[in-house]
């Protein structure tokens, strides 16, 4: 009888929490009741059936039994997109204030953690006719993800240099490299630690004698207690150095676009929009340009270049030596039946940054979609431009998260823009630069220094290890096969192939990012990767962080783009 009444109640899914592709538990709501929905549930309801009226039941409902058991194996196959529901945000009641007629293109949320520039109190004016202010295109400076990635490669990896190894009892495993420049007399020095990389340059002429590994190190680090470094004699070790000390470096880059039409405050909405209005299309077209997906050879940004899985179409551009891929929520896969459209979200939901479209007035709302990976939000909004020149005005507005910090170029005073050239330049370092910024919050900073911990350790043995084997160490004289023969061969070795797993393996460590991990669940809940293999190696998308060199041997899953 219990079981009746819950098949005649009505259930409401609950909307998704991105975190990756997967995460939460899926609920049902039920009259005042908030239960999970198990299928233990039902066949107990099926099997529990009173004795005394059983031979009867089984004999006049065993299609309905028959009925129940395949929506019950249904259910259990659907369990992987269940899974990423969680509850709806309650409804907007605060009340819209109006600045100089007009709503203001983000409001924060009811609970704060957001920060938004321009402030409201700065848009009392933001006529396209007014004064401008920073509108310099020449000031739109690119920031450096790692500005001293690259000092290896340019001035030791052509020059006769030397470097060491150590593992200090407080620092943990060191990488040192000193190079004499005799032309110009000076002695550069890079010290890689766990938390980071010292860079100096000093005048042979400051020492009597050339300095020890170990006192060059002091000079850069104090808290250095490391009585000896080891030689590095390993050939190839100049490849595996420059691949870690480069390995935040990426020039490519994906973002999301929203589409916001007037009325429209919630994710649901906001993700279901599948028509393109000749404005927003226009807006595209100033970012990139539409490029079929079969057969793209560019940067593709996770998307399928091969079976048109993620839409046919998508805006993809090239910008100072940099590649980025747009997910246009309007181009990826429509959903019929998902008002949460996880399809589209799984893209959008893994960007660390997205560019929001407004028509209409209508505010967004900076936490209105829910992902563990979005931190900031450029929204920009068409507006009426000057009526002697007949074009249109975009006005533009930044949201993030309260542990991002700020970041250029700086907003125009009033926002305003009316060139779509300066409007490009300035959208598209923006959101490189953004991108770089949430970097810098403490959710991705612990991702990237436990990432850069678990390379620079495997670095450290890898380099120690072949340089014991080019000495003729007896007892290293053969690797294992298993990763040292092949990586022999190569000439990459056991760092290289840990260096690959922690640039693809999207693990998102459950236990640092909060998130309690789900133990089971069916085998398809693999971790999905947000960049493109190989050619992505920023650690806003690597996290080994909470794998060891062998849990990433075990973790590595197959690769979701090639």
């Amino acid at each position: 009888m219990e079981r009746e009444k819950r098949n005649d109640m009505s259930f409401s899914r609950k909307r998704s929490f991105t975190f990756g592709a997967y995460g939460g538990v899926d609920r049902f709501t039920c009259g005042d009741e908030t239960r999970p929905e198990s299928a233990e549930d039902n066949i107990l309801d099926i099997l529990d059936s009173p004795p005394s009226g059983r031979q009867t039941f089984l004999s006049a409902s065993s299609n309905q039994r028959d009925t129940e058991l395949f929506e019950i194996i249904e259910k259990l196959q659907g369990s992987r997109i269940d899974e990423q529901r969680c509850e709806f945000p309650l409804p907007l009641k605060s009340q819209l204030l109006t600045i100089g007629g007009d709503l203001p293109l983000i409001l924060s949320p009811k609970l704060g953690g957001y920060w938004i520039d321009p402030p409201l109190e700065r848009l009392a004016d933001v006529s396209p006719t007014s004064s401008h202010h920073g509108l310099d295109p020449e000031s739109y400076d690119i920031i450096e993800r790692d500005g001293e990635a690259r000092i290896y490669h340019e001035f030791f990896s052509s020059r006769y240099h030397h470097s060491f190894t150590a593992v200090d009892p407080s620092l943990g495993p060191l990488v040192l490299s000193v190079c004499l420049e005799e032309e110009e007399s000076k002695l550069r020095v890079i010290l890689r630690m766990k938390e980071c990389s010292l860079h100096a340059v000093f005048s042979v002429s400051l020492f009597p004698n050339i300095p020890s590994a170990v006192e060059l190190a002091k000079m850069l680090c104090d808290r250095v207690t490391v009585s000896k470094f080891e030689v590095v004699s390993y050939l190839k070790a100049p490849e595996l150095i420059t691949t870690f000390d480069e390995h935040r470096v990426s020039p490519n880059f994906k973002f999301g676009i929203l589409y916001q039409k007037k009325g429209q405050f919630t994710e649901e909405d906001i993700l279901s929009n599948t028509e393109e209005s000749e404005e927003f299309k226009e807006l595209l077209s100033i970012l990139g340009e539409t490029v079929q997906l079969q057969g793209f050879t560019g940067f593709r940004g996770g998307l399928d270049v091969c079976h048109g899985q993620t839409g046919n179409e998508a805006v993809f551009t090239s910008f100072h030596g940099r590649e980025i891929m747009f997910h246009v929520a309007t181009k990826l896969p429509f959903t019929e039946g998902d008002p949460q459209q996880l399809q589209r979200k799984r893209h959008i939901g893994n960007d660390i940054v997205a560019l929001v479209y407004q028509e209409g007035q209508t505010p967004f709302l900076s936490d209105v979609i829910k992902s563990h990976f979005l931190h900031c939000f450029l929204v920009v909004r068409r507006t009426q431009g000057p009526e002697k020149t007949g074009r249109a005005a975009y006005q533009v507005s930044v949201t993030a998260r309260e542990d991002v910090p700020p970041f250029g170029p700086v907003l125009p005073d009033p926002p305003i823009f009316t060139d779509s050239s300066l409007l490009r330049e300035f959208l598209l370092t923006k959101l490189i630069n953004a991108e770089i910024s949430c970097y810098k919050a403490q959710r991705f900073s612990r991702l990237e220094l436990r990432t850069r911990s678990l390379l620079l350790e495997s670095l450290q043995a890898e380099l120690s290890t072949r340089s014991q084997c080019m000495m003729g160490d007896p007892s290293l004289s053969a690797l294992p096969s298993s990763e040292g023969a092949r990586g022999a061969s190569e000439g990459t070795g056991g760092f290289i192939e840990n260096f690959k797993r922690a640039i693809r393996v999207r693990s998102h460590s459950f236990e640092t990012l909060g998130v309690p991990r789900k133990m089971g669940g069916s085998a398809s809940q693999k971790p999905k990767t947000d960049k493109d293999g190989e050619g992505d190696k920023s650690p806003g998308h690597l996290s080994a962080d909470s794998l060891g060199p062998a849990e990433l041997k075990d973790q590595a899953s197959p690769q979701e783009e090639t």
